[in-house]
């Protein structure tokens, strides 16, 4: 079986059901609670190739630390990963990656489509 992964944050319901969707499926997954132990710039430009999304669809825009950084929905994806870098909160969750692929847990159901 390929190995699944989620970038996860217990404290978010979002991500709690995407894990509770992977391990209904009998699934254990590798967990990375990228809070603690967040992504580099190389890893999330990969991400956003892997997802197919610009930045701003992998940001929690909602966030008031996105407001507070001074950034906009019109930066570009260099200016928005780097934020997401160096502030890992601003990475909407939960991102899971299987078989080659990646998917945002937005709704949580999504995850079901690459495992």
């Amino acid at each position: 079986m390929t190995e699944v992964v989620i970038w996860h944050n217990p404290r978010c319901s979002k991500s709690r059901e995407a894990l509770k969707l992977i391990e209904g499926r009998g699934i254990t997954p590798v967990i990375r609670r990228y809070l603690d132990d967040p992504p580099s710039l190389e890893e999330l430009r990969a991400t956003q190739g892997t997802l197919g999304l610009r930045a701003i669809e992998m940001m929690r825009v909602k966030e008031t630390l996105f407001r507070d950084l001074g950034l906009s929905k019109d930066d570009d994806d260099e200016t928005l990963l780097a934020a997401m870098a160096a502030n890992p909160k601003l990475i909407e969750r939960a991102i899971v990656f299987a078989n080659g692929r990646a998917v945002l847990g937005r709704p949580p159901e999504l995850v079901l489509d690459i495992l």
